[in-house]
């Protein structure tokens, strides 16, 4: 892969032309920051973004596009920020396009409260939530699941937290899929997956995920702002987290499945991550029913933490969790049954997001009502130490990306690399200084995730807003984070 190979198609868009096995072109949103840190992985060696994006455009079934992201970095088969549209009989369905961390995702909640509120109480609440919320490597959560629990988790998704006292029943039309996605079966989950799940519904986990108190800083769109419930100073709640243990013991499982199923079906890939089956065979669906388990799982997941940091704030402000209503939830490594147009007309596929949102615009069905004039909310989360934003879904989204934006910031290191720059008490002090309190179950893993290590939030968004596949509502910056 030469850095010749890309080319520039508009001012956010460029494209790696068809060429080998390729069978559709690959498209970068981009501008020449991003590109440049793409590039730079290129000459680190075969194994970049790049690459990963064309050997994605071999697959059989795609639709117009192997899409990749402005928050685009390595991943396993197919980069971080991937798209792929899959005609449901010619294609297939890929692990390397959904990952281990199925249903990764950020939840977010409203609060009355403005950043003048929280003065002189910011370390009282962090240390509140770093009381109140679970997270670490391995660590389990205070709800206990038996093993008909577990399947009830993964076939009811954030219905089953609701109906047990742990959520708001006005959450559930504020998620992706109303919080659970129809099709899942948990018998195509192995006793392994569920076993590592039954002490993690309700904990954060480690690595990028986090509960973090955030206020607004920014506001840029009036109207859509007004429909999400925000203002400016305000603070609000996001959480970012998915299916645990679950989640990568399915992708586990299920790796080994589809490399077995692949000769069978007479399918080769150049990369055993991207392994796969045709997405009406057996092992295709029942990966697939597998996946709306972990996606389910997620929905769960985030579900009881918002009500457990609801109650860090019902403690510290004598609030009701009903003043703290969601603005919503959406989910990043999934696969889903889509309508969108190609070659103009309207045909379902399945829509495999890898470190990806969807960003549906104004009218779909699946918007909430409450937001359909505007576009679904769509929560981007920045690092730490940085801003993070609410965007909304476009009309362009639905006509480029199948409905489709960035997840975050992107990596620009890895964990490896961080660590060698800077150490977690460094990062601590740095961000106690411009006023962020970060508590951490491990100061290696806040190393690990040092602001230096990602890509500037600013021109990432930058890119899709022009780009016009999301627009700009607000910019949000935090004030407490707890990570794992």
């Amino acid at each position: 892969m030469s850095r010749s190979e890309l080319r520039q198609a508009s001012e956010w868009v460029w494209e790696l032309p068809m060429s080998g096995q390729m069978r559709v072109p690959g498209r970068v949103y981009a501008n020449p920051y991003i590109v440049g840190h793409v590039l730079d992985e290129v000459k680190k060696g075969e194994w970049n973004p790049l690459t990963q994006l064309k050997n994605v455009a071999c697959l059989p079934g795609l639709q117009k596009y192997a899409l990749a992201l402005p928050d685009l970095h390595v991943g396993y088969g197919a980069c971080i920020g991937s798209v792929g549209a899959m005609d449901l009989q010619e294609g297939v369905i890929v692990f390397g396009l959904v990952g281990y961390d199925i249903n990764c995702g950020l939840q977010t909640f409203v609060t009355p409260l403005t950043r003048k509120d929280v003065k002189g109480k910011e370390e009282r609440l962090a240390e509140e939530l770093y009381r109140v919320v679970p997270a670490g490597l391995g660590i389990g959560g205070k709800v206990r699941l038996d093993k008909d629990r577990v399947d009830e988790v993964l076939e009811r998704g954030a219905h089953y937290a609701v109906e047990n006292g742990l959520g708001l029943k006005e959450d559930l039309e504020l998620m992706e899929e109303k919080g659970c996605i129809r099709g899942a079966n948990a018998a195509n989950v192995s006793p392994e997956a569920k076993a590592r799940f039954e002490k993690q519904l309700g904990t954060l986990g480690s690595g990028n995920h986090y509960c973090e108190v955030q206020y607004v800083e920014q506001i840029y769109d009036e109207e859509a702002a007004k429909a999400f419930g925000l203002f400016r100073d305000q603070l609000i709640v996001s959480i970012h987290c998915g299916s645990r243990g679950l989640g990568h013991q399915v992708g586990s499982d299920y790796l080994k499945v589809l490399e077995k199923a692949m000769p069978g079906y007479g399918l080769t890939v150049p990369d055993r991550e991207l392994a796969c089956a045709p997405i009406q065979s057996e092992e295709g669906q029942r990966y697939l029913s597998a996946v709306y388990a972990g996606i389910n799982c997620a929905f769960a997941n985030r579900e009881v933490l918002t009500h457990l940091a609801r109650t860090c704030f019902e403690k510290t402000f004598e609030l009701k969790a009903e003043e703290m209503p969601m603005l919503y939830g959406v989910a990043h490594n999934t696969a889903k049954l889509e309508r969108h147009r190609v070659d103009g007309r309207e045909k379902e596929l399945l829509v495999q997001r890898k470190g990806a949102t969807r960003s549906f615009g104004p009218g779909r069905e699946e918007v909430p009502e409450k937001y359909r004039k505007v576009g679904q909310p769509v929560i981007i989360g920045g690092t730490m130490g940085t801003a993070s934003y609410i965007l909304k879904g476009t009309r362009t989204a639905m006509e480029e990306t199948f409905g489709s934006t960035v997840h975050g910031a992107g990596r620009t290191m890895s964990r490896v690399g961080a660590l060698k720059q800077w150490t977690g008490k460094g990062v601590v002090d740095e961000l106690a200084r411009r006023g962020i309190i970060i508590k951490g179950h491990g100061l290696k893993g806040i190393a690990e995730e040092a602001p230096g290590a990602y890509k500037d939030i600013d021109q990432v968004i930058d890119v899709v807003h022009h780009a016009g596949i999301s627009s700009k509502v607000a910019r949000v910056r935090p004030l407490i984070c707890v990570k794992g």
